[in-house]
């Protein structure tokens, strides 16, 4: 095939199934919300990577090649963003929220990962590394798109159960500032190690 499938489905679950910004957001609300609460945002982020994914496949790898410093100013803007949520998780206490404010919905789903260093990561070496030279576009992206769509309505929900299932053992407890600070302290990490430790 023009796109190596087997391979990349393998490369896709270990990179959507490990820890990242938007793994550690998922299971952030879960903790906070619950599993049921967090379902739309779960929807969003799991559709969010589409908008990086088509938008790289017909052509945004080549404005990077023309205009790389564009593409260096995102990927810090982006980890700002996330660190800024981080230090929102740090503060949260979730004995004080599980009977007041809302989950976010499908709407902040969708932009977790136009904002994540590492699903760009993960999408550009994707199409550099598994996709054949001369493989028409529309094929190679949809393959790609697919596969990590796949991999993310699998393993989006259980970092969000997971989420939940800790928080029901801490909450109330002397614990429960340790694991939202844990939480905060995992996501800035992720996006330091894409940003700097090479990362995907």
């Amino acid at each position: 095939m023009s796109v190596a499938v087997t391979s990349f489905a393998i490369f896709a679950a270990s990179q959507v199934g490990t820890p990242g910004p938007a793994n550690m957001a998922l299971m952030a609300t879960g903790a906070r919300f619950g599993f049921r609460a967090a379902l739309p945002f779960v929807a969003g982020v799991a559709l969010g990577k589409q908008l990086v994914i088509w938008p790289v496949g017909f052509g945004l790898m080549e404005l990077a090649a023309r205009a790389p410093w564009v593409f260096e100013a995102l990927k810090y803007v982006s980890a700002a963003y996330i660190i800024w949520l981080a230090w929102k998780v740090a503060n949260l206490r979730l004995g004080e929220t599980r009977d007041a404010g809302e989950a976010p919905g499908f709407v902040a789903g969708l932009i977790v990962h136009p904002l994540n260093p590492k699903a760009w990561a993960m999408i550009v070496g994707g199409f550099t590394a598994f996709v054949a030279p001369g493989t028409p576009v529309v094929e190679a992206t949809a393959t790609i798109a697919a596969v990590l769509l796949g991999c993310q309505i699998l393993l989006h929900p259980l970092w969000t159960l997971t989420g939940e299932a800790i928080a029901r053992t801490v909450v109330g407890t002397a614990l429960e500032p340790y694991l939202m600070w844990t939480l905060a302290a995992l996501t800035v990490a992720s996006v330091l190690f894409v940003l700097f430790g090479g990362g995907t």
